[in-house]
């Protein structure tokens, strides 16, 4: 009604929001009523130690007691319920982890967790947030399902859900690699969600400390490539699947329209009168980072102009970049000014040699095996 009053300039209201009002406040008072008996109880400090870890002792005590049954406890979920739709998120948390504590009904416990968990993430306490996420997760787990398919789906919403908290917790680009790597995660992101592939992979870009597990991803990126692509999952497979480096400069200059406009990557944050967006720029970083590496593993000498094309960067900023990505980043290579070229030590393997050596190992691997299998089928022979 406030709402409507400010938009139109009016103090007149349509008749249908007064009446829904009469509604939702004789609802309130009804819920409050019923539920007073139980939220008296638990608002005292003293009667709150009369609680013990068993349920059916605390029931049983609350009855014999103070005459609290299962229609108070009831009403205590409804009133949580209500207020968390009025938007009364900090209330509705407080009622729902004291309902928990109470309930013996796993399926309306399961739905408290669900009910506290938004809770949280609507009031942006992101630590608490995570601890209900991380308690959901083990919930969803070890419960047994009327069906793997519910399951299933449960475990995709909680990855959904997971986007606010991994997206705003300090430690969420860490937490979102590890919750969606895991293999029962992963197989629900490639059965029914894999559109989330867009965040598990910019997770991994930016996390130069989980560099190794990108092979896992991109094997997906792969299986999954005529189900889903985006332009940041396109940008892995050209890079190192295809080492199309000229489809890869595409797509990452594709990558950032979809950051920006991404509710979750394209986050902004205000700095007096200027709005950036943290992520885009960490990710470009990053991202330019992965094509100079894999570009240096397949050439020994490398034109500077034709590297700063290839990272959307003009001449002197991709020698700047170059210049200080060598002296900070463990790479065997030297920069000859006059003939603007990176020479890179032939200390290691490039690609090629690399493919070279793991086929001999391959070879070797195969004999030996092959020797095993002959042994052990002429062993009961003998």
């Amino acid at each position: 009604m406030d709402i409507h009053k400010s938009l139109y300039q009016t103090e007149d209201v349509p008749q249908d929001m007064v009446d829904r009002r009469v509604e939702v406040v004789a609802r309130l008072k009804s819920l409050e009523e019923l539920a007073a008996p139980l939220i008296s109880f638990l608002q005292n400090p003293s009667l709150i130690n009369e609680l013990k870890s068993d349920k059916q002792y605390n029931l049983q005590m609350l009855l014999d007691r103070y005459q609290i049954g299962p229609e108070q406890i009831e009403a205590l979920y409804q009133y949580a319920k209500f207020q968390f739709e009025c938007g009364n998120y900090s209330g509705a948390a407080d009622f729902l982890y004291q309902y928990r504590a109470l309930c013996t009904n796993n399926e309306r416990s399961l739905n408290a967790f669900w009910g506290k968990l938004a809770a949280e993430i609507l009031m942006q306490n992101w630590d608490v947030a995570l601890e209900e996420q991380n308690r959901l997760r083990e919930i969803i787990d070890a419960k047994n399902f009327s069906s793997p398919l519910n399951q299933l789906q449960s475990r995709i919403w909680l990855m959904h859900w997971s986007l606010f908290i991994f997206f705003n917790h300090d430690s969420g680009r860490s937490g979102i690699i590890d919750l969606f790597l895991y293999d029962r995660y992963l197989n629900a992101i490639q059965t029914n969600a894999p559109h989330l592939l867009r965040y598990l992979a910019t997770a991994l870009i930016i996390n130069k400390k989980r560099r190794p597990q990108l092979k896992e991803l991109i094997k997906v990126i792969q299986q999954e490539q005529y189900s889903y692509k985006d332009p940041i999952t396109e940008f892995l497979q050209c890079l190192f699947v295809n080492y199309d480096f000229d489809g890869a400069q595409q797509k990452l200059r594709e990558c950032e329209d979809v950051i920006l406009n991404d509710p979750f990557l394209g986050k902004r944050v205000e700095e007096g009168n200027f709005s950036t967006v943290p992520l885009r720029d960490e990710f470009f970083e990053n991202a330019r980072l992965f094509i100079f590496e894999t570009y240096c593993r397949i050439h020994q000498c490398i034109d500077i102009g034709m590297l700063a094309e290839k990272l959307n960067m003009n001449y002197d900023e991709a020698e700047r970049w170059i210049v200080n990505l060598v002296r900070n980043a463990k790479l065997d290579a030297k920069i000859d000014s006059k003939s603007g070229t990176v020479v890179m030590e032939p200390n290691h393997l490039n690609v090629y040699e690399q493919i070279i050596e793991s086929t001999k190992a391959l070879s070797i691997r195969t004999y030996k095996y092959a020797n095993l299998v002959l042994e052990s089928a002429q062993s009961p022979a003998a």
